[in-house]
């Protein structure tokens, strides 16, 4: 039993992937195949069997887990071995699970700075679902970006910034200038936008508390194309600060104060706890919260 088995067996059962295994030790598929069948015959048992759900431990593996893991880590310290990510020369395949607001405001951004320091690394954005909270556990989402305060119990988490909301209309509206007023506001039609990550249900709660009604005549679950929308017409939305900026730098829009006091809400990264010593997460981890402190 050498490192290299140890080490296999912890990833494929963290990530529950052969592929997401050899993935994340940077060897071949093969190299992660061969090891596992050379374990199953010292172990005389199957170990980890395939499922729609992924590779999936046995109650013998389950039981192997803690010596396995605690021989792994002696190893390491006796022969002062350390894992290594050098973003310059990885090839890993990166998954982010975001929300729209997300996607909208900092992929850009990151997607520049990847190509400077990690030219060949693979970065995947998938969409946030009931499922992020399992794919981040099972390995399927290194993490996830945005407003969710249901991933807040049972993961790490850090916070990336805090933000509050923002009118945006098209920038000679007919109606309104330089300066949003409560009858303007009361008067317009509004576009509201419930994609998850908005923090859109905040702001109902305050509309209903301060007794503020709108005439709302579009619903959207998402965020790409809205800018040009408020560009054409003459509706109002209000969505989050930083998309209200966004917005302003990419259409024919305006950013206005609202009439009232907006709710706060922070926008956050969240991991699972098996990952939190992970080098290539780390890194990853580190990218993001530069970017926006940016």
């Amino acid at each position: 039993m050498d490192m290299r088995l140890l080490s296999v067996f912890d990833e494929v059962y963290k990530t529950r992937s052969v592929t997401r295994a050899a993935e994340n030790l940077n060897i071949p598929q093969t190299s992660v195949s061969f090891a596992l069948a050379r374990m199953r015959r010292q172990f005389n048992d199957p170990l980890f069997v395939r499922t729609p759900e992924g590779m999936i431990p046995t109650p013998h593996a389950e039981q192997l887990l803690g010596p396995l893991r605690q021989a792994y880590e002696l190893l390491q310290a006796a022969t002062q071995e350390q894992v290594v990510f050098d973003p310059a020369i990885s090839t890993r395949h990166f998954r982010i699970s975001m929300t729209d607001v997300s996607h909208l405001e900092f992929l850009p951004g990151l997607m520049r700075r990847a190509e400077v320091v990690a030219p060949s690394v693979h970065i995947e954005v998938l969409r946030i679902t009931p499922d992020t909270a399992q794919r981040l556990a099972a390995g399927d989402a290194d993490l996830a970006v945005g407003y969710m305060p249901e991933l807040e119990a049972g993961f790490y988490q850090q916070q990336l910034l805090e933000q509050g909301f923002a009118c945006v209309l098209r920038r000679d509206h007919p109606r309104i200038n330089q300066r949003m007023t409560a009858t303007m506001f009361k008067r317009e039609r509004h576009v509201v936008v419930t994609t998850p990550g908005t923090g859109n249900e905040l702001l109902e709660r305050q509309l209903r508390k301060l007794g503020i009604e709108r005439r709302v005549a579009l619903s959207l679950q998402m965020l790409p194309g809205l800018g040009n929308l408020l560009a054409q017409t003459d509706l109002v939305a209000t969505v989050p600060e930083r998309v209200a900026q966004t917005l302003v730098r990419i259409a024919a829009v305006k950013l206005l104060q609202p009439p009232f006091e907006t709710p706060v809400f922070a926008i956050k990264q969240h991991w699972h706890e098996r990952f939190q010593q992970d080098p290539a997460n780390r890194w990853l981890r580190s990218l993001i919260a530069d970017l926006f402190k940016e």
